[in-house]
C-alpha cells in the first residue's frame, strides 16, 4: 500500500512552481496572523496587572459594545465597583474613579500626559480640528488663550440681559402654552430648546428660535441623537475619521449645503462667521467677536462655534433635566428651595414688572441651598460622560504602587468617581443637597474639588464652565419661584441613555403656577 503522507522535495518544488502566487499569499497570511497573535499577547502582558473584563485585554469589542449599548456611563461604574479603581477596558486603555490620581497626575497644571487619539472622534468636520479635538499642546494653548476672555463673559456685552431674554422666553413658553392650558410638556426637550437658544444668543447675538417655534429647528437635535453612534465609532477607531474625510465618503458626512440637521447648523455658522471677516465685516461684542478680536481666523471661528453649540447646549440641558427630576421627586428638597427663596424675598411674580424680572447670577449665588442643589445635581448625574482619555508620558507613571507603562491610555469613570463613599459619605448614591451645608469645611472642599473634575482641570478645564453655571443659577430659581411640578408617570419618569452624550426625552411634567 503506497504511503499517501509521503511528499517528496520534487513534488513540493513542483507545487511551488505551479502555484507561486498561492504560496506567496499563504506566506503573507501566516506572517500576518503570527504578527497579530504576538502583538496581542505582548499588549496583554504589558497591562496584565490591571484587572478587567477578560476580553478587554485582547480586543476593543467590550468598549465598543458598551459605548453603543447606551449605558456606558453606568457600565463603567459597574466595572470599577467590581474590579477596583483602575480597570482595563481595552487592550491599551485603563479607566479610573480615583479623583486624586486624576487631578494630581493626569490633569495637574504641569502634567506631561497628552490627549489620546480618542479626541479625534470630536472632530465634527473630519478635516478640521477644534479646541476639544486638538492634541498638540502648543496649538491647544494658543486657541485657549484666544478664547478664554470670550468664554469668561468679560467681553460679551450685556451677557446677563441677553441670557435673561432667553430665560424669560423659556418661562413664557411653559406658562402660556402648557401650564395655563393644563397641558403636560416634555421638560427634556424644552430644556434643550432653552440651551440651544441661550448659547446661540451669547455666542453670536442671535438665538436659533427653538423656544419661539417650540420645535426642533432644522431637526438638529433629532439628527444629532440619531447619528451619535458615528462619533462613538470615531472615538474608538480614530482612523475612521480620516476615512470619513476622504473624497470617497464626503457625501456621507454633514455638509453646510444640507437643509436640515447638523449640516444646516454648519451652514448657518459659516454664514455667521463670514459676516465677521472681509471688507464689510460686522463687529459685535459677543463671544464670537471676542474670539476674533484675540486672533481667531475665519476657519477657526467656524469650528469653535460648532463646538460651542454642541458641547454648550447638550451638557447644560442634561444638568437641567437630571437636577429637576431628582429635585421634584423629593418633597423635602422642593420645600427647602422655596423656603430659601421666600426668606430672601425672591417671591412668586405678582405683576407684570416682577414677571419680567429674572434673577441675577450674583443673587442666585447668594442662596446656599440652591447652590447645594446645583452641585448635588451635577454630582449625582454628571452631564459630561466621555472617557476623555490621556496618554501616559515617556518613562511611565506610578501611583500608590501601581505602574502605568508609557503610552498607556487612561480615562475616567464619571459616575463612580462622583459617588465615592470615601469622598461623599455612605449615602453617596442619594440625592441629598444638605451634604454641601452640614459637612465640615475640609470635607466640603474635598467634595467640591472632586465635583469640579466633571469640567476637567488645569489647562484642560472646560472653558464654558462659567457660562453654564450662570445659566443654571438663573433657570433653576425661575422655575421654582414661578411654578410647581409633578411627574405625569412616576413609574417611568423619562427615557435616558448615554452614548458619549446623554439622549434624554419623555420627561413628561405637569406644571402649576404658584399662587
Amino acid at each position: 500500500m503506497p504511503n499517501i503522507y509521503h511528499v517528496t522535495a520534487t513534488q513540493v518544488n513542483s507545487f511551488a512552481s505551479a502555484n507561486p502566487r498561492l504560496l506567496i499569499a499563504t506566506g503573507i497570511a501566516v506572517s500576518l496572523i503570527t504578527w497579530l497573535v504576538v502583538s496581542n499577547i505582548r499588549q496583554w502582558l504589558r497591562l496584565r496587572h490591571f484587572p478587567g473584563p477578560p476580553i478587554a485585554g485582547f480586543s476593543k469589542w467590550w468598549l465598543l459594545r458598551h459605548e453603543l449599548g447606551g449605558n456606558m456611563i453606568s457600565d463603567l461604574a459597574d466595572v470599577t465597583n467590581k474590579y477596583g479603581s483602575f480597570v482595563r477596558i481595552a487592550p491599551n486603555l485603563v479607566i479610573t474613579d480615583d479623583p486624586k490620581f486624576w487631578k494630581q497626575h493626569v490633569l495637574n497644571v504641569r502634567t506631561t500626559y497628552q490627549r489620546s487619539n480618542w479626541y479625534y472622534g470630536m472632530r465634527f468636520d473630519p478635516k478640521r480640528d477644534n479646541i476639544l479635538s486638538t492634541r498638540d499642546d502648543a496649538l491647544h494653548n494658543q486657541l485657549r488663550s484666544k478664547m478664554a476672555a470670550g468664554y469668561s463673559g468679560r467681553e460679551v456685552e450685556n451677557l446677563q440681559p441677553k441670557l435673561d431674554q432667553v430665560v424669560l422666553a423659556f418661562m413664557k413658553l411653559l406658562e402660556n402654552k402648557y401650564i395655563a392650558a393644563n397641558k403636560p410638556f416634555d421638560l427634556a426637550t424644552k430644556a434643550q430648546y432653552f440651551t440651544m437658544d441661550a448659547i446661540s444668543q451669547i455666542a453670536y447675538g442671535q438665538p436659533f428660535g427653538f423656544l419661539t417655534k417650540d420645535a426642533d429647528v432644522y431637526e438638529y437635535i433629532h439628527t444629532l441623537h440619531t447619528n451619535i453612534a458615528s462619533v462613538i465609532w470615531g472615538s474608538v477607531y480614530p482612523w475612521i475619521i480620516d476615512v470619513a474625510g476622504s473624497p470617497i465618503f464626503r457625501g456621507l458626512v454633514p455638509s453646510a449645503k444640507d437643509v436640515v440637521g447638523f449640516g444646516k447648523i454648519m451652514g448657518i455658522v459659516k454664514e455667521t462667521a463670514a459676516e465677521r471677516f472681509g471688507p464689510n465685516k460686522k463687529v459685535q461684542k459677543d463671544m464670537l467677536g471676542s474670539f476674533i478680536a484675540h486672533g481667531l481666523n475665519q476657519t477657526e471661528a467656524e469650528s469653535e462655534i460648532i463646538l460651542q453649540i454642541l458641547a454648550g447646549s447638550d451638557t447644560t440641558a442634561t444638568a437641567i433635566r437630571s437636577t429637576m427630576l431628582y429635585a421634584i421627586t423629593n418633597p423635602r428638597v422642593v420645600s427647602s428651595i422655596r423656603a430659601e427663596l421666600d426668606a430672601a424675598g425672591i417671591l412668586t411674580p405678582t405683576d407684570t414688572a416682577s414677571d419680567e424680572q429674572i434673577i441675577s447670577d450674583a443673587a442666585s449665588r447668594a442662596l446656599p441651598y440652591m447652590q447645594a442643589v446645583i452641585k448635588e445635581g451635577l454630582r449625582i448625574h454628571p452631564p459630561i460622560a466621555p472617557l476623555m482619555s490621556k496618554v501616559v508620558p515617556p518613562g511611565g507613571d506610578n501611583w500608590n504602587g501601581v505602574h502605568f507603562p508609557a503610552g498607556t491610555e487612561v480615562g475616567y469613570s464619571g459616575f463612580s468617581m462622583m459617588r465615592r463613599r470615601d469622598v461623599f459619605g455612605e449615602d453617596a448614591d442619594e440625592f441629598r443637597p444638605e451634604r454641601w451645608l452640614d459637612s465640615e469645611p475640609e470635607k466640603i472642599k474635598e467634595m467640591e474639588g472632586t465635583t469640579d473634575l466633571i469640567f476637567g482641570h488645569g489647562r484642560w478645564q472646560c472653558l464654558g464652565r462659567s457660562i453654564a453655571f450662570i445659566e443654571l443659577n438663573k433657570v433653576f430659581v425661575e422655575l421654582f419661584r414661578r411654578f410647581e411640578f409633578t411627574l405625569v408617570d412616576p413609574s417611568h419618569p423619562w427615557k435616558s441613555d448615554n452614548m458619549g452624550i446623554f439622549r434624554q426625552s419623555d420627561l413628561w411634567i405637569r406644571g402649576y403656577k404658584r399662587s
